[in-house]
């Protein structure tokens, strides 16, 4: 019964706070840029606060090894929580997205808006040629670029194929990728109601430097990914019965280091 309750509340106040935003960020649609970035993250503040409150503690991991920008991250994907963390974790990422995803009202707006990467995935070399020219401008901008390889949402010690975009990415702009796991699906699944009470764990593993072959880079993705993630997983498993603090872990900006563990 606290599940439900939990769950029922999460879900409830957070499609509430998320419809009520969209809509008083209109105005943002015909502002500079930054003031839709600052949208998005008090919007995420608050999403991390809902979560405190139902007893979810978030913890990155990491950062320290962040070279300066810009950068590719290639991070695992198992929640809808993941494309939030990273407004927060980063300054102005620029993530790659869906292009149907531009085309839903007051949401996808903004998110082009916000000037992110949108990707075709049933357009084959085109798409592929057009992603790597618009992730190229992006990194003339200084900004990280943030990819997710597996391109969907999978359960909780679920692997998935990596597909093509990261190689490409990679092999195209010679930069660095910090490849990144993490363990959200325990906690917010990636389809479902339940909201489980526990700690969220991101971690940025030791960065990919530029110039490696293409299977070479993507075995090394998967094999420091798949392997953290799964650390992560058991971390999170053993940590269940242990006290912990509930209270939101809520920096004040990306450079805030209260919600960092090394």
């Amino acid at each position: 019964m606290i599940g439900l309750l939990r769950s029922l509340f999460f879900n409830v106040a957070f499609f509430a706070w998320t419809t009520l935003l969209a809509v008083l960020y209109l105005p943002t649609l015909v502002l500079p840029r930054v003031a839709i970035l600052r949208g998005i993250r008090f919007w995420v503040r608050g999403v991390f606060v809902l979560q405190g409150l139902i007893g979810q503690r978030i913890v990155v991991r990491g950062r320290a090894r962040l070279p300066r920008a810009p950068y590719i991250v290639a991070s695992k994907h198992q929640s809808a929580w993941d494309t939030l963390v990273f407004n927060l974790a980063l300054d102005d990422p620029a993530f790659v997205v869906k292009r149907e995803l531009l085309a839903i009202p007051l949401f996808g707006w903004e998110l082009r808006r916000a000037d992110m990467i949108a990707v075709d995935r049933a357009g084959g070399a085109a798409a592929l040629r057009a992603l790597v020219r618009r992730a190229r401008a992006v990194a003339g901008q200084g900004r990280p670029i943030v990819i997710f390889p597996e391109g969907t949402r999978t359960r909780q010690g679920a692997r998935a194929p990596y597909h093509p975009g990261i190689a490409a990415l990679y092999g195209a702009l010679g930069l660095s990728v910090i490849p990144v796991a993490l363990n959200s699906g325990m906690m917010w699944p990636r389809r479902g109601f339940a909201r489980r009470a526990g700690t969220i764990i991101l971690e940025f593993l030791p960065a990919i430097p530029p110039g490696l072959e293409r299977e070479v880079l993507l075995d090394r993705l998967r094999e420091g990914i798949e392997g953290a993630s799964s650390r992560l997983a058991e971390e999170a498993t053993g940590a269940r019965d242990k006290p912990v603090d509930n209270r939101a872990q809520l920096p004040a900006a990306p450079s805030a280091q209260i919600w960092d563990e090394s």
